[in-house]
């Protein structure tokens, strides 16, 4: 989670067995007849209790549930948290099956998400289409006959066609994060992320491979003849390699001084003279006066040379490719086929695509989110769910309050920065406090790919109008039904959608060991980014601002070098292993979130001791919740692909590896130096 996160249950078990086997591997419990006023909410039928819990914490608290759960065809990893999403894609498509039926006024929200869904499975109407939505703009890069033509064209195409080579938008000013000024970004990559051009191993090499066959038969599916379609592949390759080059990596990208470069529109100029940015921002609609961020220069001026030693006809190859790609899932199935292929089978291994209603309930959460949003909360997230995780949250911080309070390693300057961020947080739960209007969205129930282009630049300009205005802190970086939470460093906020608050993330009828080691850990991950190794240089305002003496720096990237050491040890298998300095800041999260949901848990006892419910003492309980978040599984390529590109740990090791630093989950288990569950006491990492 965090910046963003990832992934219930057969009961059947004998207990017999279970209790036998559970007295050799628990401690005693003295208090094992006391009557449990609430149930467990953990999955006994998942526990392996065959392995024992200091071998491997992971195994022993999903085992069984990952044994029993294999990855569906569709699916390129599996495991709780995708069995919350599909939960909520069942809600989801009751509520937009009524909202497609109802037959609700024109230009209401219901109509709006109900004709959109009912477009989107019109397959028949889809298919009539073929390439009819594309004609527009193939025919506009078609007709590109010059230099000029092509630097005209990538204007025009800013508005609602933004696919580059440069994306521009509205975003906060790092350094003045109460402004919303216009950011210019690198765009214009096919594949993951810039390495997958440049790496020589096999795996890479052979996606390479995959690439071009893939380009190519899109292509061909356009019109091209395969000969030309396979040639022109090569040159797309050979053009987004040269556009990769001057990228930074995904670990530079993690400083956010090394993306913050305030250049106005006069050095935007300068840095790209080539493209005529004053016709780009009054087509956007953005004041010539506005500040304007670029977050890569040397990308910039690479790409400024493009524009002369790139052939023309390769500019409009890599164009009509773009055009393609971008569309590819709105289209006929041929293309619908073909992009799943490449992106679902080649890069994450899924067999086969997810059912059309499916698909469909995506496409109205991520176009009309907060409009499907407010059917979903209505029906799935009562008042008292807010009020209770509102009350989990406040714990949690009060909690964080006092562990910054008794740092030892702090001086009283950095102390009172930490504390003042941490009583700044704004915490969203649920949902927004305002609703989004979709009037101007156009949605026609016949025309699956004009309602897409109309919600499309809605929301483009809906951002870009932001530019010059005040910070509006009622919108959410996520929808609704989303089942993540993050934290925005620039608003100094947490959020957590209501599709994420359901059970076993969050339990209104689970005793509060299950609730605060599953949600309550999520909560304190998310408080954790304000003081990870990107959020720690932001300040209360959301500003980009030091506010540690430099030696408390010091101390703080020693504790989080603790952190990238030993993700940076930990074997995945294959040979594979972790990049420290990818995910670090979720590691961080996780580490310094399970320590503060374990203490804000005790607190929540005033204490008292914990009953025992299902043969497992509160603590015990807790820590099998927050295990249970990470009961998932991925294919070898989505492994491998998350291992190059995600910052978030692989789910069994968010599990193990935070686990190893905790001496409370030691003593919860009678866990004991050497166990593989115990790191030396030397190298155990701690934050606060």
């Amino acid at each position: 989670m965090g910046s963003g996160w990832s992934y219930h249950y057969s009961v059947t078990l004998r207990t017999a067995v279970f209790l036998s086997i559970l007295s050799l591997a628990l401690p005693p419990l003295a208090a094992q007849s006391r009557p449990a006023p609430k149930k467990s909410g953990i999955d006994l039928a998942g526990l392996d209790l065959s392995c024992k819990p200091c071998e491997d914490f992971w195994r022993f608290a999903n085992g069984l549930w990952v044994d029993r759960n294999p990855i569906p065809a569709s699916q390129s990893g599996w495991g709780t948290m995708s069995v919350v999403s599909e939960g909520n894609r069942e809600r989801l498509r009751a509520l937009l099956e009524t909202a497609a039926a109802a037959n609700a006024p024109a230009g209401s929200r219901e109509r709006k998400i109900g004709d959109l869904f009912a477009a989107c499975m019109d397959t028949g109407a889809v298919e009539k289409q073929g390439m009819k939505p594309l004609a527009k703009d193939l025919t506009a890069i078609e007709k590109i006959s010059d230099a000029k033509a092509l630097l005209d064209t990538l204007v025009a195409f800013q508005k609602n066609s933004a696919f580059g080579p440069v994306i521009v938008f509205a975003r906060q000013d790092a350094k003045n994060s109460s402004a919303t000024v216009a950011a210019v970004a690198p765009a214009g990559l096919s594949l993951p992320e810039r390495d997958y051009y440049f790496r020589s191993d096999d795996r890479t090499k052979a996606i390479r491979a995959e690439f071009l066959v893939h380009v190519a038969k899109m292509l061909t599916l356009a019109g091209a003849t395969p000969e030309d379609a396979a040639a022109q592949a090569q040159a797309v390759l050979a053009f987004e390699t040269k556009l990769a080059e001057p990228r930074l990596t995904n670990v530079q990208r993690r400083d956010p001084n090394a993306t913050y470069h305030p250049v106005g529109l006069a050095g935007t100029i300068e840095l790209m003279p080539s493209l005529d940015w004053k016709a780009v921002f009054t087509e956007l609609k953005i004041p010539a006066s506005t500040q304007v961020i670029v977050s890569e220069p040397a990308y910039m001026k690479a790409v400024e040379k493009e524009f002369t030693a790139t052939p023309l006809a390769t500019w409009k190859t890599w164009m009509r490719w773009k055009t393609i790609a971008e569309a590819a899932p709105y289209l006929a199935k041929a293309f619908v086929d073909e992009s799943f292929r490449f992106q679902s089978t080649v890069l994450t291994g899924v067999k086969e695509q997810q059912p059309r209603w499916k698909r469909c309930t995506a496409l109205v959460d991520q176009t009309l989110g907060d409009a499907l949003g407010e059917a979903f909360v209505k029906k799935h997230f009562p008042p008292a769910a807010k009020t209770q995780m509102n009350d989990l949250v406040e714990n949690l911080r009060s909690t964080l309050r006092e562990q910054l309070a008794a740092s030892t390693w702090m001086d009283a300057e950095t102390r009172k920065n930490a504390i003042e961020k941490l009583n700044a947080f704004r915490a969203k739960i649920g949902y927004p406090d305002r609703w989004k209007d979709y009037a101007a969205v156009k949605v026609d129930r016949g025309d699956l790919f004009g309602s897409i282009e109309s919600a499309s630049e809605f929301a483009r300009m809906e951002n870009l109008a932001k530019i010059g205005k005040p910070l509006d802190r009622n919108e959410w970086g996520m929808t609704p039904p989303t089942v993540n939470a993050y934290y925005s460093p620039l608003r100094n906020e947490i959020g957590f959608p209501a599709g994420i608050l359901q059970p076993p993330m969050f339990d209104m009828d689970a005793d509060e060991a299950a609730n605060y080691g599953a949600i309550g850990a999520v909560i304190g991950h998310e408080m954790g980014h304000g003081f990870d190794d990107q959020g720690s240089k932001f300040a209360a305002s959301g500003d980009l601002r030091n506010w540690w003496t430099p030696e408390d720096r010091k101390k703080f990237e020693a504790r989080a070098e603790c952190v990238i050491n030993q993700f940076n040890t930990l074997a995945v298998g294959d040979g594979l292993k972790h990049n420290g300095r990818l995910v670090v800041g979720e590691a961080l999260g996780d580490l310094g979130g399970l320590k503060l949901a374990y203490r804000a848990y005790k607190r929540s006892l005033g204490g008292k001791e914990a009953p025992v419910i299902d043969g497992y003492t509160g603590d015990q309980r807790f820590f099998l919740a927050f295990a249970r978040v990470w009961a998932t599984q991925l294919r070898p390529e989505a492994q491998r692909l998350r291992l190059a590109t995600d910052p978030h740990p692989l789910g069994r090791f968010r599990a193990i590896g935070t686990l190893q630093n905790m001496p409370e989950f030691h003593r919860a288990f009678q866990c004991k130096e050497g166990d593989p569950m115990v790191r030396p006491q030397n190298q155990q990492c701690e934050l606060w």
